[in-house]
């Protein structure tokens, strides 16, 4: 589903951001990237959605070599991928129906099918009646379930949580973390970016570590 075949990144032709690395996650796999400030995980993610482009090596999402892809295919690679990013990034100003439908209206649904989608969503991460709060009327951890369904409404394969726990207390983490479990149990590939060492230790998925752009450990049920 995510492969990295022998990439390289470098910048100014002397700072190397991640070097020559390969590595496979599979369908419906969960995996952790970990690895401090500067590792490379920004880079690896950048990458992915061709924010950035590789000095050298290849990426395929899905089967497909995205180094081959023209512009005006890049936002439909996009939506392979639903991003669910630490400050969540919703729109304060629309309630949580209207911030889950907007990512719908992006890939033209009908209101019929976003309708649909929105409700089916809401009951996946638990906020089933929360249609017309906004979300400065919603706790940290509601908020991040909103930004959680938006990812999940155009049914991409691939999910990537980057910090996505990382201004949340250990509990409601923990609850989050849950989510993700489920949806990963659903068949969608899960990718979660973080520092938080007790979860990646306690959930035992496989752990990819970066350090200075080389994968310095990947184990199928590893800690960090």
């Amino acid at each position: 589903m995510i492969e990295f075949v022998n990439v390289k990144k470098e910048y100014n032709h002397d700072v190397v951001a991640l070097d020559n690395i390969s590595l496979n996650i599979g369908k419906g796999e969960f995996a952790f990237l970990v690895g401090p400030s500067g590792s490379g995980k920004s880079t690896f993610l950048k990458l992915m959605i061709k924010e950035e482009e590789p000095t050298s090596g290849k990426i395929l999402i899905d089967g497909k070599d995205i180094g081959k892809l023209k512009n005006k295919d890049i936002p439909f690679l996009r939506r392979k991928i639903g991003f669910v990013f630490q400050d969540f990034r919703l729109l304060y100003d629309r309630d949580v129906y209207e911030n889950i439908s907007f990512a719908l209206r992006v890939i033209e649904c009908s209101e019929r099918e976003i309708k649909t989608q929105v409700k089916n969503v809401l009951e996946m991460v638990g906020l089933s009646g929360k249609e017309k709060y906004y979300p400065n009327q919603l706790s940290g951890g509601e908020q991040q379930r909103v930004a959680l369904a938006r990812a999940l409404a155009p049914k991409p394969p691939i999910i990537i949580a980057d910090e996505p726990t990382g201004n949340l207390d250990p509990i409601t983490a923990e609850e989050i973390f849950k989510t993700l479990l489920d949806i990963n149990a659903r068949g969608t590939t899960i990718l979660v970016v973080t520092h938080a060492k007790d979860i990646v230790n306690t959930l035992n998925r496989r752990v990819i570590a970066l350090d200075h752009g080389k994968i310095v450990k990947d184990e199928q049920k590893g800690g960090y």
